[in-house]
């Protein structure tokens, strides 16, 4: 485990992971603000997110990981311009656009078929994932097993939850929280594109 929680955070922990692996949406605080988060590969899974938020399906969501081992599947990294400078911020408060890999047995078929769904990426060849050093985001995606989504805990247009009890009191019974502390950023994570080098949201 990435930092010592408590046994009644962990219990938490296991909790959330059973939800997510049963199709839930959760709620679990991130650097800033609390995020919502489901399993990503589980269209029905995202689409009671997206319903729970009131937000088009379209637009795509960023993951979040407990280390780089959940993400290089899914990715371009491993030898390329940008690895560097990705590595260097992870684990830490950077969300990286990157171009998606494509499965070597896709390739050889000739698919064009992405180790993302279209649902996660809104139909773009690129994802944006975070490696991150909040201890529960570490703790929930290592006994999940992999990366999990990643959107603000907020109705579309509204402020973010910063609370399990702002959680409760936006969604009423349709997410379980994890409650613990926020991390110390006062805004959501910096976005930067791998191949440009732009920074999307400072």
């Amino acid at each position: 485990m990435p930092q010592s929680l408590s046994k009644s955070l962990l219990g938490t922990v296991d909790e959330a992971v059973v939800i997510l692996k049963s199709g839930g949406v959760i709620a679990y605080p991130t650097e800033a603000v609390y995020g919502l988060g489901c399993d990503p590969f589980n269209e029905s899974a995202v689409q009671a997110l997206f319903h729970v938020k009131q937000r088009p399906i379209a637009k795509g969501v960023i993951l979040v990981a407990a280390n780089v081992a959940q993400v290089k599947a899914l990715v371009e990294l491993e030898g390329m311009p940008w690895e560097g400078d990705v590595l260097a911020s992870w684990p830490g408060p950077v969300t990286w656009v990157l171009p998606l890999k494509h499965s070597a047995q896709k390739r050889a078929e000739g698919s064009g078929d992405k180790n993302v769904p279209d649902w996660i990426t809104g139909g773009r060849d690129t994802v944006a994932i975070r490696v991150s050093d909040h201890p529960v985001i570490q703790a929930v995606c290592l006994a999940y097993g992999g990366p999990i989504v990643s959107t603000s805990a907020n109705i579309t247009e509204q402020l973010p939850a910063t609370s399990c009890e702002e959680i409760h009191q936006i969604f009423r019974h349709e997410v379980f929280c994890v409650n613990s502390a926020l991390g110390t950023l006062s805004q959501p994570t910096q976005i930067r594109h791998a191949e440009t080098g732009h920074i999307l949201r400072a």
